[in-house]
């Protein structure tokens, strides 16, 4: 076999490697990042770029964001907030046409921008950059920069990481069809907030959490006062909506590590790790603070107001389980009910 034949026999062997590594990555159990990361650096250790990465399209703003970013020389954490606009530089225009482009010097190329270059004080030379398309709609782009390998490209390398860019694609669509799934079956569809069933798995993890290393939380209740009235005035689709304007209230408000789920009805529970009872009772007077100041569809009109009866307790000081702390916080919030309403009880 003469050497012309055995480099193209190597090509070969090589390309059957890469679908097997991604056949068996799309098989695992991984997460999407690790999923992409794994078939990306098989490509990369095909084709030897000098960094490559995964850029990802976020439709709402019609940007590029840098996901996945790899390679020695690049300065990866200034890449963190650099947006390239769709039909911007290279990979913009590849995310906005669907098509792949490979540039062997970037000089000579209309599309290139030194907007990534110019921040990271890298020299871009050249650029293969293949879109990430599932039902010809772009998700993303795949770009591998400066090749090092000075072997011209085969005309099937293209085809080649089309074809990866697919399963990408795929593997990257299939994960967040799950998390979405995941996502409802937690989340209450009215507020956004989670839903009670999960609340109770939050609770049974804190408590474990905080059962093992000695630490605290707390648990706030609260029911929305008069939201009866609310109903019967406005009826119950304006009932629903305010429901959601709350939780979205409330989970503006939310600290990084707190929890807020929408019990039942017009009830909201929080959960706050790590913060005693006293800490609680500052945070929710905030909350009552920010709820009572609030007008609900004023731009309709309506300008609706509404108060809410709290109450607090703490794991362990009040209770050790999940229900005798539910039950203890819920008995606080009613003895505010029974009385003035729109306050907040501890004890």
């Amino acid at each position: 076999m003469d050497k012309v034949k055995l480099t193209e026999f190597e090509r070969i062997k090589k390309q059957i490697s890469i679908f097997n590594e991604i056949g068996k990555t799309l098989t695992t159990s991984l997460t999407v990042n690790e999923v992409l990361e794994k078939i990306l650096y098989k490509v990369a250790e095909f084709f030897s770029p000098e960094n490559w990465s995964l850029l990802l399209v976020d439709e709402k703003k019609q940007e590029l964001y840098f996901e996945i970013v790899v390679g020695d020389s690049i300065h990866t954490e200034k890449l963190k907030d650099i947006r390239l606009k769709v039909g911007e530089g290279v990979a913009g225009w590849v995310a906005k046409t669907g098509r792949p482009l490979f540039v062997p010097s970037v000089d000579e190329e209309p599309h290139f921008s030194r907007k990534v270059d110019n921040v990271t004080q890298f020299s871009t030379e050249s650029i293969i950059c293949i879109p990430m398309k599932i039902r010809e709609k772009v998700l993303g782009v795949i770009e591998l920069v400066n090749k090092k390998d000075i072997t011209p490209l085969h005309k099937y390398d293209m085809e080649l990481l089309t074809t990866v860019a697919e399963y990408a694609a795929i593997a990257l669509e299939n994960a967040r069809n799950y998390e979405e799934v995941q996502r409802l079956t937690i989340t209450d569809d009215i507020t956004g907030l989670f839903n009670a069933r999960h609340l109770h798995k939050l609770l049974e993890l804190e408590i474990e959490r905080s059962g093992f290393d000695g630490g605290v939380f707390s648990l706030i209740f609260f029911d929305l006062d008069y939201f009866k009235q609310v109903n019967d005035t406005h009826g119950h689709l304006i009932g629903s909506r305010l429901l959601g304007e709350v939780g979205r209230l409330i989970f503006a408000n939310l600290k990084d590590n707190y929890a807020a789920a929408r019990y039942g009805g017009d009830e909201f529970v929080l959960i706050l790790p790590g913060t005693s009872k006293e800490e609680a009772l500052e945070y929710c007077r905030t909350l009552q603070q920010t709820l009572n100041d609030t007008r609900f569809f004023t731009d309709e009109g309506l300008s609706i107001q509404i108060t809410a009866s709290f109450g607090i307790a703490a794991f362990p000081a009040d209770a050790e389980t999940k229900d005798e702390l539910l039950h203890a916080a819920d008995e606080r919030m009613y003895k505010i009910k029974e009385r003035e309403k729109n306050d907040i009880e501890i004890s």
